[in-house]
């Protein structure tokens, strides 16, 4: 279904940053499997501090019989749909960190495609605010989300970071550390 976008409120990506974050989760190599691509997340479009991905809907992501995608599903849908939307404004690669999450679900998705927007509101040095939205493939916006996410410089996995936190690193490759 065609539907109006954000994206034409956002400039459009230089080619070797869309290059880089359009191929986020097409690794083939099950040792490099992200949970995106875990979950079959699809990137559709890209801009400056804007995404839209689609999740494919799939049985496993529903709730149960009734064929309403888990909310849990959602809630990832539009953690990672800001992720890109992040990353497009960085020209070295950054580590993200979820620091809040806020899911208002307004109405249920019922056996189709998930379509999430992303986008950034405001940057700081490093935190940044973002929205999402989640729409069934149909049209009905199904959820609205806040959040916030934690920016640093990235650094090895050798250097001295612990591994509790997750972190998405934009060549991407997932590894876990923390800021500490």
């Amino acid at each position: 279904m065609e539907r109006s976008s954000r994206a034409e409120n956002f400039s459009p990506l230089p080619p070797e940053r869309k290059d880089v974050w359009g191929n986020l989760w097409t690794s083939t190599s099950p040792e490099i499997q992200s949970f995106a691509s875990l979950v079959g997340l699809e990137i559709e479009e890209l801009r400056l501090d804007y995404a839209r991905m689609r999740m494919p809907h799939k049985p496993s992501l529903d709730q149960g019989p009734g064929g309403v995608v888990h909310g849990g599903a959602i809630a990832s849908l539009a953690d990672t749909v800001v992720v890109p939307a992040i990353g497009t404004y960085y020209d070295e690669p950054q580590m993200f960190s979820t620091i809040e999450l806020h899911v208002r679900y307004l109405a249920p998705i019922f056996g189709e495609d998930a379509i999430a927007e992303g986008w950034v509101v405001k940057r700081g040095r490093s935190i940044v605010f973002c929205e999402a939205e989640i729409c069934s493939d149909s049209g009905t916006v199904a959820a609205r989300a806040s959040l916030t996410y934690k920016i640093s410089r990235f650094r090895s996995p050798g250097d001295g970071l612990a591994k509790n936190s997750s972190f998405v690193e934009a060549s991407g490759s997932g590894t876990n550390g923390s800021d500490s």
